[in-house]
């Protein structure tokens, strides 16, 4: 028991104290999740969006339209 407990511990000083090796254990458990995850929705993002520099808006046909017609004009003074 007591081999698992010095085992258990060295593990832990390691993750605490020692970066690379944090990020080698973050990349074994997350990283390849995350970086598949990035791929697909990268993937889907293209396919949606279509040709690159193309612009799409889209537009409720139902929306009322706007009763706006303009705005009244209001006197300003510059502030110093």
């Amino acid at each position: 028991m007591k081999i698992v407990f010095n085992i258990f511990l060295i593990f832990m000083l390691l993750i605490a104290f020692v970066p690379p090796f944090r990020r080698f254990m973050f990349h074994l458990l997350v990283g390849r999740q995350l970086m598949k995850e990035q791929k697909r929705q990268q993937h889907a993002r293209q396919q949606k969006s279509g040709p690159e520099g193309s612009i799409r808006v889209d537009v409720d046909p139902n929306q009322n339209k706007s009763r706006f017609k303009g705005g009244d004009y209001v006197d300003y003074e510059d502030v110093k």
